[in-house]
């Protein structure tokens, strides 16, 4: 049920606009206080530190840092008509031919290129080329 909407008298309206004027000129009459911003030292990298980005530090606190590392042949647009008729034994044209390098992704970002290879019962990717920096490999770590 829908409520009938109530009308102001002008004793409410006055004490709204009276409420409005005290509380601006009370924010007018506040003070601010402002610090200056202190920033620490950084280590000198030249002093051995394990600052990350400093060059010669250990890099083994980066070990454990799990990183998803997806393979992709190729791909391709298909429509969902095309999708759900997919089944065992549909074949699937990809946009590359045989014998192309693939592209490897770690956490969603194109890092390297290379050939698919089987060992033993197993596929496995021999990197051929790689298409980022040493710096650019540390910050894929911080990225979801």
């Amino acid at each position: 049920m829908a409520k009938k909407a109530a009308r102001l008298t002008a004793e409410e309206i006055q004490a709204l606009v009276d409420a409005s004027d005290t509380s601006e000129a009370a924010a007018e009459d506040a003070v601010v206080e402002v610090k200056k911003v202190e920033f620490s030292e950084l280590d000198d990298p030249g002093t051995g530190s394990t600052r990350p980005g400093s060059g010669s530090e250990s890099v083994e606190f980066l070990w454990d840092v799990p990183l998803t590392v997806e393979v992709v042949l190729g791909s391709t647009e298909v429509t969902v008509k095309d999708v759900l008729e997919v089944g065992p034994g549909s074949v699937i044209e990809l946009d590359r031919a045989y014998g192309e390098p693939v592209d490897l992704y770690l956490n969603g970002r194109l890092v390297a290129r290379g050939d698919v290879v089987i060992i033993g019962e197993q596929f496995g990717v021999k990197i051929t080329e790689i298409l980022v920096t040493g710096e650019e490999m540390g910050s894929l770590s911080q990225n979801p």
